[in-house]
């Protein structure tokens, strides 16, 4: 009997081979012969999708796995295989393969199972039993768990992208848009013509403008010529790189004694600051966070930190625009509430503080914690404890992008020990509950605020996401019970809860209902495409323009509203050194669609189509609320994510 066999390579670079590749069919009655595939000319090029013949003594059945085998030919050459397809003589249907996975190394067997998504309760075989429990076996040897410092989540056991396995990292297309992107940052930014000395300040703001030449963006271009305006700044704590910390204020802060006094101009003349309390249009955006934080050493000078209280107001026409500032938790002589009435480089070097605090909260939490370091759990989770049979493993997430999000920020004002507490602190007081945009948006009090394009998209994308979830989880799971049931589901959330997220417990450590399985799932695929965007996708555009959100100060706060000067203000930004290299740690790496077919039934596939349908509906509506917007808020485009989660 006849077997035709379909391989597909790679598409990336070097994903082809020349080494010898075979293969077996098993099937529930026999395994084929074991083939040689080899047709004239070179067989598995980049991006080629070859066919074959595999011959059977007697018919096997139906198919449960192909054995993949790969032996050195003169050299060692590594194989990326998409995927097998099988056509069976006399049936219309075939069986495909989904593989997505490097072949590494002299000899090097791979067992492939069929498609169609199946629990542990599904297989009944002791071959397929078998399979499962290898698979799981040899990847949590691979995959392990690493307590790299108390009180954050753990992460996977690698120093290095080098330490990761090959089907863990980048490809190489992947490196080369960032190699690519960078070679060229450098060109752009002509750095060898900037004549650094290093440790010397900018004589004055135009300066900044040496790197900001040709690299820039609409957004970019606006924030330089707007940025010292006061309704720009509290835009950026709508639609900006940190749009989760803004707060409704019902009660002003014990350690924040504003007065009506203070504010009564920034108001319009009809009302009060009581009274706009009462009404809800006043907000706050505390980072207390930061209080205490050791500051960073960069060159043996030692940084400064702030930890700012901002207290905004919601005008009706001139939108939110901040009313008070003051630059420290404890209010006393040496810690003046700034105002919008003050001198003007006091007034503005009091923002720039603010606007440093967000750099270091939207950097080290917003981004790195609360989305790459909590996805990693996911993915080292999903991996040690789900086959890649499993329904829960085809809608699997990016580790590589996640282990990459662990960047080193070494011109921050928090390095070193201060990143480690600061982080720590966040992770305290994380809960799930945050995790859910309804719950997060209800719970700050901003589902009422004007112009809040995160907040409206964000949403919008939560609907979309939930309603695919609930699509493919009914598919696999027709009752609660088949949910408490699946020994490997639970086995997974428990090493999520008790593993991953050990010592502070935000997720339950087992999944009794289909409801909860499919929030777990939409917070997963919300957090790594949608709130990652959010927070990633615009560090360029606002953060290009040193003076509006400065990566480390180099003197402490002012103290006194009369003594600041422009000299003070260009001491205090960074340095000429800490703004080109800052400056090249925002570029944006435009990432293609990688999509890997995991999954193969018609139905799954019709629910995959229709989520698709669903993204681009929205990205229409997007874009077109965004039609006549001076500042258009594309970030959660779903065409403009990363999809870091694969489908």
């Amino acid at each position: 009997m006849e077997y035709k066999v379909t391989v597909a390579t790679g598409t990336s670079e070097y994903s082809g081979t020349n080494n010898y590749i075979y293969v077996t069919l098993v099937g529930e009655r026999g395994e084929s012969e074991r083939t040689v595939l080899d047709n004239p000319g070179l067989d598995f090029r980049r991006r080629a999708v070859d066919d074959y013949t595999v011959k059977s003594a007697a018919d096997l059945g139906p198919l449960i796995l192909v054995r993949l085998e790969k032996q050195k030919y003169w050299v060692e050459d590594n194989w990326f295989c998409l995927y097998v397809k099988v056509s069976v003589p006399g049936q219309r249907s075939s069986y495909t393969f989904p593989c997505y996975r490097w072949l590494v190394g002299d000899k090097v067997v791979v067992e492939l199972r069929e498609g169609t998504a199946k629990k542990i309760s599904d297989d009944t075989l002791p071959l397929e039993i078998s399979h499962r429990n290898a698979e799981l076996q040899e990847r949590q040897k691979i995959y392990r768990w690493l307590a790299w410092a108390p009180g954050i989540p753990k992460c996977i056991d690698a120093k290095s992208e080098a330490d990761l396995p090959q089907d863990a990292r980048f490809d190489n297309e992947k490196r080369s848009d960032f190699v690519g992107s960078l070679h060229y940052a450098l060109l752009e930014l002509s750095l060898k013509k900037l004549a650094i000395k290093f440790g010397k300040s900018w004589n004055d703001l135009d300066d900044f403008k040496r790197i900001f030449w040709k690299l820039r963006s609409p957004i970019a271009e606006y924030t330089m010529n707007h940025w010292k305006e006061d309704c720009f700044f509290g835009y950026q704590f709508l639609n900006g790189s940190n749009p989760r910390m803004i707060t409704r204020c019902k009660k002003l802060p014990s350690n924040f004694p504003v007065t009506g006094d203070m504010v009564q101009s920034s108001l319009i003349p009809t009302t009060t600051l009581k009274e706009e309390l009462k009404k809800g249009n006043i907000f706050l955006v505390d980072h207390a966070i930061m209080d205490g934080i050791p500051a960073n050493v960069i060159r043996d000078k030692t940084q400064h930190i702030a930890a700012p209280l901002c207290l905004l107001y919601e005008h009706p026409e001139k939108g939110l625009i901040p009313i008070a500032i003051q630059l420290d938790q404890k209010p006393d002589k040496d810690t003046p509430i700034f105002l919008p009435s003050d001198p003007p480089l006091a007034w503005l070097l009091a923002k720039m503080w603010v606007r440093h605090a967000e750099f270091q909260v939207f950097q080290l939490l917003s981004h790195l914690l609360r989305t790459h370091l909590l996805v990693e759990v996911i993915c080292v989770s999903t991996l040690r404890q789900l086959p890649a049979v499993h329904p829960i493993y085809k809608v699997r997430g990016s580790l590589q992008e996640c282990f990459l999000g662990k960047i080193h920020l070494h011109v921050v004002s928090t390095g070193g020990d201060g990143l480690l507490i600061l982080a720590q602190r966040e992770y305290k007081v994380l809960t799930y509950r945050s995790l859910q945009p309804k719950f997060d948006f209800l719970d700050r009090g901003v589902t009422k605020l004007r112009d809040y394009f995160y907040k409206d998209h964000s949403m919008m994308l939560w609907d979309v996401i939930q309603n695919f979830v609930s699509g493919i989880v009914s598919l696999y799971y027709k009752s609660d019970s088949e949910v408490e049931q699946d020994s490997e589901l639970q086995a997974w959330i428990n090493d999520v809860a008790v593993e991953g997220f050990v010592d502070v417990p935000h997720f339950a450590s087992e999944l009794k209902t289909k409801e909860e399985l499919i929030t777990l799932l939409s917070v997963v695929i919300f957090t790594s495409t949608a709130q990652h965007a959010a927070t990633n996708n615009g560090q360029f555009d606002w953060c290009a323009w040193v003076p509006n959100t400065p990566c480390t100060m180099r003197h402490p706060p002012p103290t006194d509203k009369d003594a600041v000067t422009m000299g003070m203000i260009m001491d205090t930004l960074p340095d000429i050194s800490q703004s080109c290299f800052g400056f090249l740690s925002f570029l944006q790496i435009p990432m293609g669609q990688y999509v890997e077919q995991y999954f193969t039934e018609p139905a799954a596939l019709r629910v995959i189509d229709k989520f698709r349908k669903e993204l681009k509906e929205l990205e229409e509506q997007i874009i077109a609320q965004n039609e006549g917007l001076e500042l258009q808020y594309l970030y959660l485009c779903p065409s403009r994510m990363e999809n870091s989660i694969t489908i």
